[in-house]
């Protein structure tokens, strides 16, 4: 039997009836069931599922009309229509049959065109009625799918509220360790940009002052807190992919363009987009960045459509820009537009009355993050930090207290725990010199930093062995193993330096990071991809081209 075709099911005790109806329908291009009685009827219709049924009303045992109200009954043939046969003029089986659930009737003697066209009417409106039932389904499946997208969203609404005050709480306001008067006064400057959610910020000061924290605290505290933080470092980005880095490109812009990407302002729209080492933005780069302060618009890389972002720019430096400026080597209406209010962060040795707090703070930190017992800070080493300059400032002070922490073996923090320089006097760069300028100053500047920062290493690991700590590398300090490795090599990352060392990727991670904040490395990339080089004036002058 062709399964595409229609079936109909016809009932009736009268062999001749059915054998008239089987002759008038299937050259129609039906198949058709015959059935004698109503108990026939009910066990086909539930195994065959036809898609009509022809019922006599008259027929022993069940009648018509009984058989088709326990059709109705089963939800596996309630939607089958049926139509009784009837004796012409028999208005009250008529009206009986409609009761119980019949669509029609038709009469005998039959009239072949009647019959057909009955059938062929109910059989398109029960189509229909399909149709419509299956689109109703599928509505309230949407329906469903769209309730429940709604109380995911509403999850993930709520998911990312949670997760907006947990960063609020994490790089908020509360999360400045202060009992100085001038970082009150920044702080109480915070509290006011935090409001003024379009004024761009520009905050200055030295490497490790903790010019970032000050600028997620804007963001995380104000009405865009709910958007994206994006923090891009411009001293990181190669010159050539800065464009597309900030403003995205499209397919096929340039070689390796195999996908249109979006850019960092596009990235942070309705949130905030923080430049920090603002001063080495490229000089070709500063108009278009000009044009995209004043009114939002920019052009991806290769694109033919301006896109627009609503962001608020918060940059940092640690260079002073008004000497780039008579350098002509920043733009001086750049510059007005990205300082409409300036932060100026102070070096950690001008606030020597933070020290105890900080250190406190870093002690209890690690002690959780190491599932340590914290260790108490003694009275002399805390006075070795407060003779100290500190020229990598609160970062350093982080790094000298996280490796005390795990020198010490979970004892008292003394002095000869402490990773200090000899001499910061001589490492301390001049006010308003970035740290990406100290390396390139002199050769002899050079030497003299890697000379102290050797010697104060060779000092710790001889107190450490004193103390019964880690003993002193045999073929010179771990400092001067990594300065040699890129000597040779011209570079190092984190992996080839935990393998050079056999260290773990904490310790060598502070020791590449101090070879980094004092000038005698520099790092290209970040997190996983950073890479550390030799200043190109020493490399140069070492070989001669300088």
């Amino acid at each position: 039997m062709n399964e595409s075709r229609i079936q109909i099911l016809v009932a009736d005790d009268i062999a001749a009836n059915r054998t008239l109806l089987r002759q008038t329908l299937e050259p129609a291009g039906y198949d058709i069931l015959l059935v004698p009685s109503g108990e026939e009827t009910l066990k086909v219709a539930q195994r065959a599922r036809p898609s009509l049924i022809l019922l006599d009303v008259m027929m022993p045992g069940l009648s018509g009309f009984e058989t088709c109200r326990q059709l109705k009954e089963h939800a596996s043939t309630r939607d089958i229509p049926v139509i009784f046969i009837t004796a012409k003029d028999d208005g009250e089986s008529m009206v009986q049959g409609f009761r119980v659930g019949g669509v029609d009737y038709i009469t005998r003697p039959f009239n072949e065109g009647e019959v057909l066209a009955r059938i062929e009417n109910h059989l398109r409106i029960h189509q229909l009625a399909e149709q419509l039932q299956q689109k109703n389904r599928q509505l309230q499946e949407e329906i469903a799918r769209r309730e429940q997208a709604e109380g995911q969203l509403a999850r993930a609404d709520d998911q990312l509220s949670i997760l907006s005050q947990q960063e609020a709480q994490r790089w908020g306001i509360e999360g400045f360790v202060s009992g100085s008067p001038t970082i009150s006064a920044i702080l109480h400057d915070v509290r006011r940009l935090q409001q003024a959610d379009k004024t761009a910020v520009l905050i200055t000061g030295e490497s490790g002052t903790g010019k970032e924290l000050i600028a997620r605290a804007i963001h995380f505290g104000g009405s865009r807190s709910r958007k994206p933080f994006i923090a891009l470092n411009c001293s990181t980005v190669p010159r050539e992919l800065a464009e597309s880095t900030l403003f995205g490109h499209v397919r096929g812009a340039f070689t390796g363009a195999h996908e249109s990407r979006k850019g960092y302002f596009e990235l942070a729209d309705g949130g905030t987009l923080f430049l920090d080492e603002i001063g080495d933005m490229p000089q070709d780069l500063q108009p278009k960045l000009l044009r995209v302060l004043e009114d939002g618009s920019f052009l991806p890389v290769g694109g033919t459509h301006e896109r627009h972002a609503d962001v608020r720019l918060l940059s940092a430096t640690n260079q002073d820009l008004q000497t780039r400026i008579a350098r002509k080597e920043f733009r001086q209406d750049l510059y007005f537009r990205l300082a409409q209010f300036t932060v100026a962060v102070p070096p950690l040795r001008d606030r020597p009355e933070d020290i105890p707090l900080l250190a406190d703070h870093f002690l209890e930190m690690f002690a959780r993050e190491m599932g340590k017992r914290r260790s108490p800070l003694s009275a002399a080493a805390l006075a070795e930090l407060q003779r100290y300059r500190f020229p990598g400032n609160v970062r350093e002070l982080k790094n000298i207290i996280e490796r005390a922490l795990i020198q010490s073996g979970g004892g008292a923090i003394l002095p000869e725990h402490l990773y200090l320089l000899d001499d910061p006097e001589v490492l301390d760069p001049p006010a308003g010199l970035g740290e990406m300028d100290v390396p390139a100053r002199t050769l002899e500047d050079f030497k003299r930093r890697k000379e102290l920062v050797i010697k104060r290493a060779q000092n710790g690991s001889s107190q450490g062995q004193a103390s019964g700590g880690p003993q002193p590398a045999p073929t010179g300090t771990e400092e001067e193993k990594i300065l040699t490795h890129v000597e040779a090599y011209g570079s190092i990352n984190n992996a080839e330096c935990r393998q050079l060392l056999c260290a773990s990727y904490d310790h060598v991670s502070y020791l590449l990071k101090k070879l980094h904040e004092y000038g005698l490395l520099i790092r290209q990339g970040d997190g996983r991809w950073a890479r550390y080089h030799l200043p190109l004036s020493s490399a140069d002058m070492d070989s001669g081209t300088h």
